[in-house]
C-alpha cells in the first residue's frame, strides 16, 4: 500500500505539471502547449502502463478530438529511445558476444521505439541453423529466408531489445492498480459485478508476457504457421539463434504505415479491400485459429501497397496475442451469427445460458432491451454509427441487468475496438457486419460438419478408452465404502449394483474396442492403393471390420 500510495501522489505531481485538469472541467489551462501534447508528454513521463493506455486512445477518434488522437498516436512508436550504448550493452549481455562478431553491421540510430522496447536494424550472415519456414511473399521487397536461402551478403532484421529498468516501474504501476481495484469491488455498490480486481490480473499477465521477447518470438512463429502462404498477412521469420529473453531478432519487412493515407491515395489504393481484410483476419484469427494479435494499433502494422487494389498487411509486433476456451469461442461465434440475423432473442437466451447475466432474468425483457440498442445502428456503415453512445447504451443495459463482466474477454473486446477503430480510419463506409458474417456462418458449418466430429473422436477415443474403465473402477471402490449411498443399502442391493456396474465396465471397454477397430479400419482403407485391396478392401480393413464386429458382439 506504501508503494501504491507513493505512485499514485506521483500521478496527482504529473497531473498538475502538465495542467491536465482541463480534460475534466473543461477551463482551459494556463499553458501555452496543445492539450493533447500535454497529455501525452505526461503519459510518457508515468511509463509503459499509461503509454499502452494512450495507445489504445489514439485508436479511437470517434471517442477523442481528432487534435488529442492524433497526438496519442505518436505513443504508437515514438516514444523518446534510450541511449543506444545501452541497447548494445544488453545484446550482448543476452546473447553471449560482442556485436561486432553477431552482426555485419548494426544500427545505433533506432528505427522505433515503443513503451516496451526500441528496435534496431542490422545485418547478419546466417549458416545453416535457422529455425523457420521459408516462404515468398509477393511484393514485399525483403523476402523471408531459410539456411537453404540465405543470400550471400546476409539478410536485414530487426533486433528488439526491453527498455532497462522497466520492470520496476510496471510494478509499480500494477501495484497501484491493484490497489484502486480492490477498493473498487469492495466499496463501489456494483464491484462485485465488475470484477476489476480479475480485470487488473489479466491485464498484468498481459503487460508481464510482453516483457519476455522468448514469448514474443513464439507468437510470431505461431501466426507464422498459421498465416503462411495466405493473400491476406504477413509475418516475419524468427532468428532463434539471435533471440533470448531481452532480445528479438525478426526478418525486417519493408512497408508502409497504416496512417500514410494521403501517399495510398496517390498510389491508388482499394481502401475497401484494406478495410474488409482487416475484419476477416480479426475474425479468422479469433474463431479459425484461436490464436489473435491482440494489440492491433498502427504503429504494429505495415502496409503492402506493391498491388494497390489487392494490399495486405505485413504484421510487426507479436507481444500481445489472445485465446479463449472453447466454450467462450463457441457463445461468442453463437452471439455474433444471433447479432447478424437480427435474433436478439437468441442473443439473451445466450447470455443466461453462458451466466453472464442472472439465471433469473426475464429473456424478453433482456431481448427487448438489446434490440433497442442494436436496431438503430444495424446495416449502417461505420462513418454513420456514433460507437461512443453505443457503447455507454451497452453499459447502461448490462447495469440494469446485472450483467457479469468477463474478465478473459477484455482482451478480445480491446481488440475488437481497434479494429473497428483502424476501419473507420481506412474506409469509413465499411459494413462491419456485412464482412464478417459470412465468415462466422462458414466457421459455424465447419464446426457442425460430420468430419469435425469424426475427427474430435478420434482425437479423444485414446483418452476415452484410459478414462471410462477408471471412472468405473472409483465408482465400485464408492459403493465399496457406502460413500453417496447413505450407509443403508443391504449386502445383496449391493453385490447386484457391483455385478451390474462390472457388467457395465465389460461393455464399455468392448464398445471402446470395436469403435477404435472401426476407425483404424476406415483409416487403413483410404491409406492403401487399391492394387493392395480385397474384394474391394484392403486385407487389414476386413481383419480390423472382424474384430470391430466382435467388440461388438462382447458389448451386447
Amino acid at each position: 500500500m506504501i508503494v501504491a500510495s507513493a505512485r499514485l501522489w506521483r500521478i496527482y505531481a504529473v497531473i498538475r505539471r502538465y495542467r491536465l485538469q482541463e480534460f475534466w472541467n473543461g477551463r482551459p489551462a494556463n499553458d501555452p502547449r496543445p492539450r493533447g501534447e500535454r497529455l501525452r508528454l505526461a503519459l510518457q513521463e508515468l511509463g509503459t502502463v499509461f503509454i499502452k493506455f494512450g495507445q489504445a486512445l489514439s485508436t479511437r477518434p470517434d471517442v477523442l478530438p481528432p487534435d488529442v488522437a492524433m497526438e496519442l498516436a505518436k505513443l504508437q512508436d515514438q516514444v523518446p529511445p534510450f541511449a543506444s550504448a545501452e541497447a548494445r550493452r544488453l545484446i550482448e549481455a543476452e546473447l553471449g558476444k560482442p556485436i561486432a562478431e553477431l552482426f555485419e553491421r548494426f544500427d545505433d540510430e533506432p528505427l522505433a521505439s515503443a513503451s516496451v522496447a526500441q528496435v534496431h536494424t542490422a545485418r547478419i550472415a546466417l549458416h545453416p541453423v535457422q529455425n523457420g519456414h521459408a516462404g515468398s511473399r509477393p511484393g514485399v521487397q525483403q523476402q523471408s529466408a531459410s539456411a537453404t536461402s540465405i543470400p550471400a551478403e546476409g539478410i536485414e532484421v530487426c533486433v528488439k531489445v526491453i527498455r532497462p529498468g522497466i520492470e520496476a516501474t510496471i510494478a509499480k504501476d500494477m501495484a497501484l492498480l491493484r490497489a484502486l481495484a480492490g477498493l473498487v469491488e469492495r466499496l463501489h455498490p456494483e464491484g462485485h459485478r465488475l470484477c476489476p480486481v480479475a480485470i487488473v490480473g489479466e491485464y498484468e499477465k498481459t503487460v508481464y508476457d510482453e516483457l519476455d521477447l522468448m514469448r514474443e518470438g513464439a507468437n510470431a512463429a505461431q501466426l507464422r504457421r498459421n498465416w503462411l502462404g495466405s493473400e491476406l498477412i504477413y509475418h516475419p521469420l524468427v532468428f532463434w539463434d539471435y533471440t533470448r529473453t531481452k532480445v528479438l531478432t525478426l526478418e525486417r519487412l519493408y512497408g508502409h504505415s497504416v496512417r500514410e493515407l494521403e501517399h495510398f491515395r496517390t498510389q491508388g489504393v482499394d481502401f475497401s479491400v484494406l478495410a474488409e481484410r482487416g475484419v476477416e483476419i480479426f475474425f479468422k484469427q479469433v474463431f479459425r485459429d484461436n490464436f489473435f494479435h491482440a494489440d492491433m494499433h498502427p504503429g504494429n502494422i505495415f502496409v503492402d501497397i506493391s498491388n494497390p487494389r489487392r494490399p495486405s498487411y505485413l504484421a510487426l509486433d507479436f507481444g500481445i496475442v489472445g485465446q479463449l476456451t472453447g466454450q467462450d469461442q463457441r457463445y461468442l461465434a453463437e452471439n455474433f451469427l444471433a447479432f447478424f440475423n437480427r435474433d436478439y432473442k437468441r442473443i439473451a437466451e445466450l447470455h443466461v445460458e453462458s451466466g453472464w447475466i442472472p439465471e433469473g432474468t426475464r429473456v424478453e425483457d433482456f431481448e427487448s432491451a438489446i434490440r433497442t440498442v442494436c436496431e438503430p445502428i444495424f446495416g449502417k456503415p461505420i462513418k454513420d454509427i456514433s460507437f461512443g453512445y453505443f457503447l455507454l447504451r451497452l453499459f447502461q443495459i448490462a447495469r440494469r441487468f446485472k450483467y457479469q463482466v468477463q474478465p478473459q474477454l477484455v482482451l478480445l473486446q480491446k481488440t475488437l475496438l481497434q479494429v473497428e477503430g483502424l476501419g473507420r480510419q481506412l474506409y469509413p463506409d465499411l459494413d462491419l457486419w456485412k464482412t464478417a458474417k459470412p465468415i462466422m456462418e462458414d466457421w459455424m458449418r465447419k464446426r457442425l460438419a460430420p468430419s469435425t466430429a469424426f475427427n474430435r473422436l478420434k482425437s479423444q477415443a485414446p483418452a476415452l478408452a484410459e478414462t471410462l474403465p477408471l471412472l468405473a473402477e472409483n465408482a465400485l471402490k464408492r459403493l465399496e465404502r457406502g460413500e453417496s449411498l447413505g450407509g443403508g443399502v443391504s449386502n445383496r442391493e449391493f453385490a447386484a449394483l457391483r455385478r451390474e456396474l462390472l457388467a457395465s465396465q465389460r461393455q464399455t471397454r468392448a464398445l471402446l474396442w470395436a469403435v477404435g477397430a472401426l476407425i483404424a479400419a476406415v483409416l487403413l482403407y483410404g491409406a492403401t492403393p487399391s492394387s493392395q485391396h480385397l474384394w474391394g478392401l484392403p486385407w487389414g480393413s476386413w481383419l480390423l471390420g472382424g474384430l470391430a464386429l466382435l467388440g461388438l458382439w462382447r458389448a451386447r
